[in-house]
Formats: C-alpha cells, structure tokens, sequence
C-alpha cells in the first residue's frame, strides 16, 4: 500500500536538510533538487522552469540522458515536459518504444536510440499557475507503483514550494529574469536571426528549430554556430 503522507515527511525531511545546509547557496534550487532524485525510484530526474513552450530554461538534470531528453524537447518543440505544462496534468509513459500512439512522434523517434524504457513528467503547478516540469526516467519500461507515485508527487509539491519562494524575489514578478542563462547562445542566436529576417521571436525560434531537426542536431548546437559566426543566419533558409 502507498504511505502519502510517509512520503510527503522524507520528502520535508530531505528538502529541510538541504537547504539548511546551503541557505546561502545561490544554487539553492539545485541543491534542492540533488537531494529530492535520490529520493525517487528512477535513473534520471531533470527540473525545467518555463513561461511558455518557447521560454524554457533547464535548472537541474541529474545525469547526461536527462540532459539528452531536455535537449531533444527544447529543439524539437514537443516532449512529455511540454505536455505536462500546457494541460497542467501528469504525463505517464511506462513503455516509451511500446507506445502505439505517442503524443510527440518526432521526440519518440530520437529517443529510440537512448537508454530509456519510460518517461514520467508532472507540472509544477500552484494553483492556476504553473512554473515549469519535472521529467523522470526509466531505463526500463514499467510503471510507477503506488507508493513512487506517492512520492513523485510529494517531491513536486515540494519542489515548487522552495521554487517560488526563490523566484518570488525577482522584481515585479518577472522570474523569468531571475533564472540562470544556461541557454544565452539560443537567446543571442535567436535575436541575431530576428535582425537577419525582421521577423518575430517565435518564427526565429522555430527557424532554428527547422534548421537543426533536418540537419539531425540540437538547437544549442546550432545556436553555437550562429554565434560564433560559423553559421549565418541566412544559411537557416538554406
């Protein structure tokens, strides 16, 4: 039997202890974070704050395959973290390759060569407002019991308790301001293909987008080249 409420005090337990002991910690989150992926039964956990499907910064990936599945997300569009976002439910995929109709068959496609069996993605949610998503990974297909979904859950409530403490700080509510710029060469690039086209953000973005998907790479990397002069943002219609 699942033990809720058990769940929810190791959750508090661990997520007190981790912020004791890095309360002056600008990394805060991350520490957070760290300690709340031990706690749950999956090989991989990845944190993502978002505003919308385009605006979407990775705060925590526990190992490289969580770094790989927000990647692929980001450059593709579509993903198990999108989906928890805009409907604000949990996304549960115990068989990612069994799938017989993924909602995201282009993420489903490349994740087929990577180590994972299932992907469970839940909203950062409170009340009508949510902040982001939390990705979690299997190497092999199966569900999560009663009592990992207990504590999978736990770990979101909590998680966004300590998240929008933090992000409470950035003036006026702007909390996109206040997250870390681990994507500043998309941003940069994506600007640099808005004076190139006069066109809006979201078009520049699903430029690189469109350019990296055929050309089988990640935006990140194709945002590198455009920066570093290596691409020119006219060769994206190319």
């Amino acid at each position: 039997m699942s033990d809720p409420d058990g769940a929810v005090f190791r959750v508090r337990a661990v997520i007190a202890t981790a912020m004791r002991e890095h309360a002056d910690d600008p990394d805060l989150l991350v520490h957070v974070c760290r300690a709340c992926a031990d706690l749950l039964p999956v090989d991989g956990m990845s944190i993502s704050l978002m505003s919308d499907t385009d605006r979407r910064e990775v705060m925590f990936a526990s190992d490289e395959v969580s770094a790989r599945i927000e990647a692929l997300q980001f450059s593709l569009g579509e993903g198990p973290c999108f989906e928890a976002f805009t409907t604000g439910r949990p996304v549960l995929v115990p068989d990612l390759a069994g799938a017989t109709t993924p909602a995201w068959p282009a993420f489903a496609a490349e994740m087929a060569g990577e180590p994972v069996g299932a992907v469970f993605a839940f909203p950062l949610q409170s009340g009508t407002v949510c902040a982001g998503a939390m990705d979690l990974y299997r190497r092999r297909p199966g569900w999560l019991s009663p009592a990992e979904l207990a504590t999978a859950l736990a770990v979101v409530d909590a998680t966004v308790l300590v998240m929008l403490s933090q992000l409470a700080e950035a003036d006026n509510g702007m909390w996109w301001l206040a997250l870390p710029e681990q994507r500043e060469q998309v941003h940069q690039a994506v600007g640099m293909v808005i004076a190139a086209f006069g066109i809006p953000a979201d078009q520049a973005l699903a430029r690189l987008r469109g350019y990296a998907f055929a050309a089988g790479r990640l935006v990140d990397e194709v945002a590198h080249d455009i920066v570093t002069r290596a691409l020119a943002p006219k060769d994206l219609d190319r």
